[in-house]
């Protein structure tokens, strides 16, 4: 083994450096939200809170996390997000299994017109087209279906299924299994890793999608988190869109009500994280040592 040399510690410095600075750059946002979310009123409103808070008080976090609004589309997100994963991880698997199988016939061709539609698409206007023929506008579908399969996130799992041991498969034939009895007992309980490091793709997806929201919902009923949290940072200084009364809002600012909306609507997402991050880099490193 090699000493390090005088160059490898520099290239090491500037590499933590730059990861330092941009860590530092995608943090300090979030940091300066969350010190105004929690913040004296006078002094968000003098523009005061920098990245650390000016005062304390929690009065404007429970003034959003009250509203029955709030709470409303904090359900549609959670509903959406849970069903969306679920059907998502279900058909991606659904596909990539038998694209993992090379003694399938037209596979090479069937995977050829899966890469040329995740480079090439329709666009917004047939896709709003197809949803209106359908039905679906107004509906908590539209927020599915166009989303219920990545391209990308397929491959990565086929990979994944292509670099499991195929005398695994082949026992259990000679055993009389089936498919589907291989797929759903054999194979996935042992795709532990790439299951959740694409699930957690998915949800993220789901939950912080707020532009399908916007096009395909009209219904206040139906508004996700995200598109309740776009209507509070356009317009937290009128009662009507946080479902309050005028001296409701009197007691605090606007800009604190939009740094704790986006503070409550991201700490759901942050809080699942963890007890996906031991199967996070496993799952995607696997699933791209073949393909």
């Amino acid at each position: 083994m090699r000493s390090k040399k005088m160059g490898d510690y520099v290239l090491d410095s500037v590499i933590y450096i730059v990861l330092i600075g941009m860590g530092m750059a995608t943090l300090l946002p979030f940091v300066n939200v969350l010190s105004k979310s929690i913040s004296e009123e006078w002094a968000i409103v003098s523009g005061r809170v920098g990245l650390l808070p000016v005062g304390f008080q929690l009065d404007t976090m429970r003034f959003v996390i009250t509203s029955n609004q709030f709470l409303h589309s904090l359900y549609i997100s959670v509903l959406v997000t849970a069903v969306g994963t679920l059907a998502s991880l279900l058909i991606t698997v659904m596909t990539a299994y038998p694209l993992s199988k090379r003694d399938v016939p037209g596979t090479g061709i069937l995977i050829v017109l899966f890469i040329f539609t995740m480079m090439f698409n329709g666009g917004i206007i047939p896709n709003y087209l197809l949803i209106r023929e359908l039905h679906l506008i107004d509906n908590l579908a539209s927020l599915i279906l166009p989303a219920l399969i990545s391209v990308f996130n397929m491959l990565v799992i086929k990979s994944y299924f292509e670099s499991l041991p195929e005398s695994l498969e082949e026992s259990a034939k000679l055993e009389g299994a089936r498919n589907y009895t291989i797929l759903f007992r054999i194979v996935l309980p042992l795709s532990g890793p790439v299951m959740a490091t694409i699930g957690l793709f998915y949800a993220v997806y789901y939950w912080n999608d707020y532009f399908n929201p916007m096009i395909y919902i009209n219904s206040t009923a139906l508004k996700p988190l995200q598109l309740y949290l776009q209507d509070i940072v356009m317009n937290a200084d009128t009662s009507s869109e946080l479902n309050r009364s005028a001296d409701d809002l009197m007691n605090v600012p606007a800009e604190g009500v939009r740094a704790a909306t986006v503070i409550a609507s991201t700490v759901p997402i942050l809080l699942v994280y963890p007890f996906l991050q031991k199967y996070f880099i496993k799952g995607v490193m696997i699933g791209s040592v073949k393909g």
